[in-house]
């Protein structure tokens, strides 16, 4: 009961912190929904379209390598209220867009916003919330599987209207969160060793981060193919496609929170995700060769096997290497979000050229690279890569699943 009560009862910087990056988290599959009508709105292409995903992945992951660096040096509150100032603008100003080249650019400075709050949200959540690290984490993935799940379901019913709404509404949502985090986050003192830029990349010389990175790029690449190219294969209405991709973000937020857990006190990492990444590969030729009703439940069901991967992969990439967890994440985090980069580009790209069934197919073989790079390199894995494995603690997964 003290542990129930303690969940709920935190300062209200935790909550106006939680609140924000539920909005950040939101934005991942807000435009989801809407790629079909952003297409026809503004005369685009698929491949032109896609380039909302590219662009806010770019700034995002290169991002990913100077947000320790920003926040060692003005501290985390600042560094939050500038993310949530730039969210702000780029979001609105992703609404007024007149051409698609536009749209991509405020969708990149978007990026850059996220990328500083979304990274610094939680160790400020950590360092705020009473009861515990555990409970702060737990808080922290809260906000990302409601973001997650809700984001598509604002994109559907703002964008069945326009959709340009759903970014006026993303901006509104985040100048709520901008008042409540500047309202009733105090100033927090700042780190006692500031990090360099070039930290996050020596980081991956260790070879298990390296691996690590590595695989997970290719399971992300299948990952943001999933997101940025299905709704162009379903090619249903706005409502339809949020619904169908908030069922995808419940599950994968339900199995990284609760399920994973249980499951990585039973099996070690690769075993674990190895199995996943098989059966992601699988639901993936299924979208590639099934029919309407199959693709839906192929997507859906992928985000159960998303969610595992994605805390799994987390897990190892903390504890694979001795680099400080905020260094280890950020240069983890740059190789696995550059996917997103690539995938939605190339995804549009190899249906013209191939159809869409091979463009699924492609990643259907990504996810299987993923699979072979982490079982023929299990010896860098430490733990994680042995077979028989040594169930972890629960403070020990809640911070595994914590840098998500």
């Amino acid at each position: 009961m003290s542990e129930n009560a303690s969940f709920f009862r935190q300062p209200k910087s935790v909550w106006a912190t939680a609140f924000a990056a539920m909005v950040g988290f939101m934005s991942i599959g807000l435009v989801d929904p809407i790629l079909t009508s952003i297409a026809r709105g503004l005369d685009a292409t698929p491949t032109q379209v896609s380039l909302l995903f590219t662009s806010y992945f770019a700034v995002t992951s290169v991002m990913m390598l100077i947000t320790g660096y920003v926040s060692s040096r003005i501290g985390g509150r600042a560094t939050l209220l500038l993310g949530a100032a730039l969210i702000v603008i780029f979001s609105a100003l992703s609404g007024t867009a007149g051409s698609v080249l536009q749209l991509v650019g405020y969708r990149a400075g978007w990026g850059l916003g996220n990328a500083l709050f979304v990274a610094t949200a939680l160790s400020v959540i950590v360092g705020a919330a009473s009861g515990g690290s555990y409970l702060a984490i737990l808080l922290y993935e809260a906000a990302l599987g409601l973001g997650i799940s809700l984001g598509p379901l604002l994109g559907a019913a703002l964008g069945a209207m326009s959709w340009r709404y759903p970014f006026y509404g993303t901006a509104t949502l985040m100048a709520v969160g901008f008042v409540a985090v500047a309202v009733f986050l105090p100033v927090q003192p700042k780190p006692q060793r500031t990090t360099g830029f070039a930290d996050p990349i020596k980081a991956l010389g260790n070879p298990g981060l390296f691996t690590t990175a590595i695989s997970a790029f290719f399971y992300n690449y299948a990952f943001f193919t999933v997101l940025a190219f299905a709704p162009f294969v379903l090619d249903m209405s706005p409502h339809a496609i949020g619904l169908i991709f908030c069922g995808w973000g419940i599950l994968l937020a339900v199995f990284s929170v609760i399920v994973a857990p249980r499951l990585q006190a039973r099996f070690s990492g690769v075993a674990l995700a190895g199995t996943c990444l098989v059966l992601f590969a699988g639901l993936l030729l299924v979208v590639a060769f099934g029919t309407t009703e199959w693709i839906v439940a192929a997507v859906v069901l992928s985000g159960a096997l998303m969610g595992i991967n994605n805390t799994v992969y987390t897990e190892m990439a903390l504890e694979v290497s001795p680099a400080p967890r905020p260094v280890a994440s950020a240069g983890y985090n740059f190789v696995r979000w550059f996917a997103g980069v690539i995938a939605p580009f190339a995804a549009p790209k190899i249906a013209e050229f191939a159809g869409p069934a091979t463009t699924f197919t492609v990643s259907a073989i990504a996810a299987v690279i993923a699979m072979a790079i982490l079982f023929l390199r299990r010896d860098t894995l430490g733990r994680f890569g042995r077979f028989e494995t040594t169930p972890p603690t629960a403070l020990e997964v809640a911070e595994g699943e914590g840098a998500i």
